[in-house]
Order: C-alpha cells, then sequence, then structure tokens
C-alpha cells in the first residue's frame, strides 16, 4: 500500500512573509501616490480660494470705491461703508475662508510693488518664502503654477 505524505496542505513560512512583504510594498506605494495627490489639492484649493477672495475684493472696490481694510470687511459692513451700497445678500462671502492648510490669508491694501492690495498664503510650511509645496501663493500670479 501507498505511503501517505505527512506534508500538510498550505503555505510555507517563507512563502507568507513574501506575500506580507508585497503587500506593504504596495501600500508603502499607495500612501505615497495619495499623500502627493492630497498635497496638490491643498494647492489647487487654495489657488482658488485666492481668486474667489480677489473677486470679492474686486466687488467691494467697485461697490465703495475703495479697498476693504481687512478681509472680514467683505463678511461684515465697515463703519466707513455706505449701507445703500452694500450688496442685497448682506455680504460678499458667508465667511472668511482659510487657506488649504488650515490657516488664515493674509490681505494687505495698499499691496507690494505698487499693486492695490495682496492676498496670499504662506505654503505648507506657514512661512515667507518657498518652493514646492512651501511657495507663497498670491493673488498677483495665481494660476501660474
Amino acid at each position: 500500500m501507498g505511503r501517505k505524505s505527512k506534508r500538510r496542505a498550505g503555505f510555507t513560512l517563507i512563502e507568507l512573509m513574501v506575500v506580507v512583504v508585497i503587500i506593504g510594498l504596495l501600500a508603502a506605494a499607495t500612501v505615497l501616490v495619495v499623500t502627493d495627490r492630497l498635497d496638490k489639492a491643498k494647492v489647487k484649493t487654495t489657488q482658488a480660494t485666492v481668486k474667489e477672495l480677489a473677486t470679492a475684493v474686486g466687488f467691494f472696490q467697485m461697490d465703495h470705491g475703495r479697498y476693504p481694510d481687512k478681509l472680514e470687511d467683505l463678511v461684515r459692513m465697515p463703519a466707513y461703508a455706505k449701507a445703500e451700497n452694500w450688496p442685497k445678500s448682506g455680504r460678499y462671502l458667508d465667511s472668511v475662508p482659510k487657506d488649504g492648510w488650515d490657516r488664515d490669508f493674509i490681505y494687505r491694501a495698499p499691496g507690494t510693488n505698487g499693486a492695490p492690495y495682496d492676498i496670499l498664503s504662506y505654503g505648507e510650511d506657514g512661512r515667507e518664502g518657498g518652493d514646492g509645496l512651501n511657495a507663497d501663493l498670491w493673488n498677483h500670479d495665481a494660476g501660474k503654477r
């Protein structure tokens, strides 16, 4: 009669370890891709918000003949604004938005280099200057990145 093999069906420890390593490598690659996409989305969101703010500032200037002193003036009517020029909706913006990294935008009126105003985000690192994700995002160059 034939001998029965004592070897059991299933995977060896080496085979299981190889599978676990492959799964780990795939997971790491996925995390890198997703993180990169999220970072780029924050930049795009910030650029779009800068454009939205610039549009609201432009409407404010057309209605009042001057630029707002601060971004909050787009939400609540400042003392220097005339009620008859204020939008019927009660505001130019529902609220002052944050940048893609949940920080306040910087607004200056007058702006730098002869510009009537500046709207900017200091990028991911929150500090002036930088490259890549840390680069400053300005209303003067929105959409160039």
